[in-house]
């Protein structure tokens, strides 16, 4: 706990209230700083690359500097998690809780594709820097005209973030795993399961395969990809509709 306001240390540092005091000279390097160029290498050479001696050569400082500012490795990373994210948009006006989330998760969905190696960040515990903070509450106003209690409210918005975080890890794995080999997609992948697929042992995954599901020749798309997700999020809300529905 910090001695000020009783926040934990971690809480503390992810809104920059851990910061060295100010007296004297001004110190060379910031948590910022130390972010940015964590995400940086994590952009570049992705989340794997990322360590407190990389980053401090990235700066050109020496480790035991970012010591300074920032505990460990686990720390860095819910700062680069946190930092990620923009600034959420504003809620579409008139009140249309659908709209709204529709609008929210597509546009998380957009931040984070910026940076592929937010999927693999380890999640230890519920939403607390300022912008995932900011998002969290973004979600919540939409709901806010509808008869939900809040802790429904809440409930719907993390459901919401499992789709959204699941959609982001997928496309992305899947995206490396057609670079990696290509040819694991399209009809190639269709005829292994007309050869292994027996309808007596998956009849469901059976009748797929044999109504062509598999059968393209196009490659990996992340349009396709997409679409599952813009169907899966209808399929979502369609689900929170009838809750609605149900509570008026």
């Amino acid at each position: 706990m910090t001695e000020d306001d009783g926040l934990p240390a971690e809480i503390a540092m992810l809104w920059g209230l851990r910061e060295p005091p100010r007296r004297g000279r001004k110190p060379s390097l910031t948590v910022g700083d130390i972010t940015r160029a964590a995400m940086e290498v994590a952009d570049a050479e992705g989340l794997g690359a990322v360590s407190m001696a990389r980053v401090a050569k990235e700066l050109g400082n020496s480790t035991m500097a970012l010591y300074r500012h920032v505990d460990d490795k686990a720390a860095l990373l819910k700062l680069m998690a946190d930092a990620a994210l923009d600034e959420p948009p504003e809620i579409p006006a008139g009140g249309d809780w659908r709209a709204g989330l529709t609008s929210w998760a597509t546009s998380v969905l957009t931040a984070l594709r910026k940076h592929p190696w937010y999927s693999r960040v380890p999640l230890h515990g519920p939403p607390a820097g300022p912008r995932n903070l900011a998002w969290f509450d973004r979600a919540l106003g939409t709901l806010a005209d509808t008869p939900l209690e809040e802790a429904e409210k809440v409930g719907v918005v993390m459901g919401l973030i499992t789709l959204v975080h699941g959609q982001l890890r997928f496309s992305v794995e899947l995206m490396e795993g057609f670079q990696d080999n290509p040819e694991a997609f399209g009809r190639t992948y269709g005829h292994a399961l007309r050869v292994l697929v027996d309808p007596r042992r998956m009849p469901a995954l059976a009748r797929v395969v044999e109504a062509g599901v598999f059968d393209h020749d196009e490659r990996y798309d992340e349009s396709d990809v997409d679409a599952d997700f813009t169907f899966a999020l209808g399929l979502y809300l369609d689900g929170v509709a009838d809750h609605l529905a149900r509570r008026g």
